[in-house]
């Protein structure tokens, strides 16, 4: 048996740790077993590159969802760490003015104190402790996840965390998470992390504010659909094959084991409207009032899983479509995280000269590592309005206007494919804007059959947008003129798009702080047209049209 010792620099600081693995095992299998962290978004399929361990000796770089295990060897491993300190996560959403009226209340009665949920009585506590009344809004997210803690007592938010996802860690994509819970042990494997995170969470929060985890009462849990299974230990297999159907529906309290807070507390889920389209979303309507909106308003929330909706004066129809992992960077060349080292805008001035920002550079000039999401819409949205994408989204070189020359210099060859370099260890190859164009068209496809519905045989769409709204972390950092540009979005959006930020998250706080939304939203949601994009016979069509620029 090979003994293999990997070591992980956690925060600049070695770690190893020695395991004796089978030959012929694979590297990743070899370092779950000696506890060991190694991230594979793309499941094990061996195509998004982020698993690369370097084996001491021979510096060879090997993938360990792929490299088998022959002989003694000794793997180095990235600095997730340092990484993950660094993600930047957007914990604030658009909200508006409400009253409190939360679901759990106190009564002093003889020297103790009463807790109640609702008009149940869950519990006593030794003497008055009316005034110690708090919650948490969490919004689960595909790649990371923000906890809120919020004063229920005074109806004010304090303070908010955020983390990596660490089920990513096992896969990246919603449909990856429902394979990796259908193996052996998988859900219990993918709930454990969730839990195990959320209450390291709830520990920052609590010594952040001297609040006790015994005084936190009720939790809201907004998230995709998938995500809230996954959190709450519900088999999700239903929602990865036909008819699609949930387990959770939302719309009611459940009680969770594991969870460092009150014994009498409550996770709240809000209403489900379906399989893909999450009760992220319904924190989105209710925070946005699209309901109440005059006109044709679109919502999307942009990431690995595009949910999106269209009101109009009232009426509202969801759907989703699986953009895939290229807007967290994963799937891409020298594609990252939202974290220190990448870069996250791009434009090309009218002499040809680039200039980008990077994360965390300020004025140091933090060298770039790499590219993410919003930079990566950045540089596609430049390269097709100057010339340098053509409309079916190959390279070609640019031959008029002034930054011609110069755009030429960036072009270069990768394993003997065009690529375009930002800097001289930075570029988009020819690959890269494939996983573009596959997201952007399924997002675009989604727009464009939602809006479908609600026109007459005789009429065009033109018009019918007033507004769009762009929620999530994501989304908040990403230029207009991008979206536009790489198509995106249609272009009568030009002009009347906002950014919401992290809708699911202030939607989660309302819901916890009043009561009257859970009823409106359940009225809601129970309206909302469901639109299954994979069953309608125009999808695939469609969703080719749109791959282009």
């Amino acid at each position: 048996m090979p003994d293999i010792v990997f070591i992980s620099p956690e925060r600049g600081v070695e770690k190893k740790a020695a395991v004796k693995a089978e030959k012929g095992q694979k590297i990743i299998e070899a370092a779950r077993l000696g506890g060991i962290k190694i991230e594979t978004p793309c499941n094990g399929l061996g195509i998004c590159g982020k698993c690369g361990v370097r084996e001491e000796g021979t510096g060879e770089c090997i993938l360990a969802c792929q490299g088998l295990i022959e002989k003694d060897a000794v793997y180095i491993l990235r600095d997730y760490e340092s990484e993950n300190d660094s993600l930047r996560i957007l914990s604030g959403g658009v909200s508006f003015e409400y009253l409190p009226e939360p679901f759990f209340s106190k009564r002093l009665v003889n020297g103790r104190t009463e807790v109640y949920g609702g008009e149940e009585l869950l519990g006593l506590e030794e003497h008055d402790t009316g005034a110690l009344l708090y919650g948490l809004a969490v919004d689960i997210g595909t790649t990371t996840i923000v906890a809120n803690l919020v004063d229920i007592a005074r109806g004010k938010s304090l303070v908010s965390v955020s983390a990596l996802n660490p089920q990513s860690n096992y896969a990246q994509d919603v449909l990856g998470r429902i394979h990796f819970a259908g193996k052996e042990n998988g859900l219990a494997v993918l709930h454990r992390a969730f839990i195990e995170k959320l209450n390291q969470m709830i520990g920052d929060l609590t010594r952040q504010t001297n609040v006790k985890p015994a005084h936190i009462y009720e939790l809201v849990y907004s998230g995709n659909t998938t995500m809230l299974h996954l959190a709450c230990n519900v088999d999700p297999s239903g929602l990865g094959k036909y008819p699609y159907t949930p387990a959770l529906f939302g719309g009611c309290h459940r009680k969770e084991k594991g969870l460092a807070v009150s014994p009498f507390a409550r996770v709240y889920l809000p209403p489900i409207i379906s399989a893909y389209v999450g009760a992220d979303i319904s924190s989105g309507l209710l925070i946005t009032r699209l309901a109440e909106r005059k006109g044709g308003v679109l919502f999307i929330d942009i990431g690995t899983n595009g949910e999106m909706a269209f009101a109009k004066d009232g009426r509202i129809a969801a759907s989703s479509t699986a953009a895939g992992p290229a807007f967290e960077g994963m799937n891409i060349s020298c594609g990252m995280r939202a974290s220190a080292g990448a870069i996250e805008s791009f434009a090309i001035n009218d002499d040809g000269s680039c200039v980008y920002a990077v994360i965390g550079g300020g004025k140091n000039s933090l060298k770039a590592a790499g590219i993410c999401g919003s930079g990566l819409l950045d540089i596609a949205g430049e390269l097709v309005r100057t010339g340098v994408i053509d409309s079916r989204g190959r390279f070609v070189l640019p031959d008029k206007g002034s930054y011609a020359a110069l755009l030429k210099e960036r072009m270069g060859q990768v394993e003997g494919k065009n690529a375009f370099f930002i800097t001289d260890d930075v570029y988009l190859a020819q690959k890269d804007i494939r996983q573009i164009q596959l997201a952007k068209g399924a997002i675009r496809c989604g727009i464009e059959m939602l809006l479908s519905r609600f026109g007459t045989e005789n009429q065009g769409m033109e018009g019918e947008i007033d507004q769009t709204i762009i929620a999530g972390s994501f989304g908040y950092h990403l230029n207009e003129e991008s979206l536009l540009n790489i198509g995106l979005l249609p272009p009568r959006c030009r002009g009347k798009i906002s950014f919401a930020g992290n809708t699911s998250l202030s939607g989660a706080e309302a819901f916890l702080l009043n009561t009257s939304f859970r009823r409106k939203m359940k009225e809601v949601t129970a309206l909302v047209e469901k639109i299954e994009l994979a069953q309608d016979a125009e999808f695939e069509r469609t969703f080719i049209k749109y791959m282009g620029f």
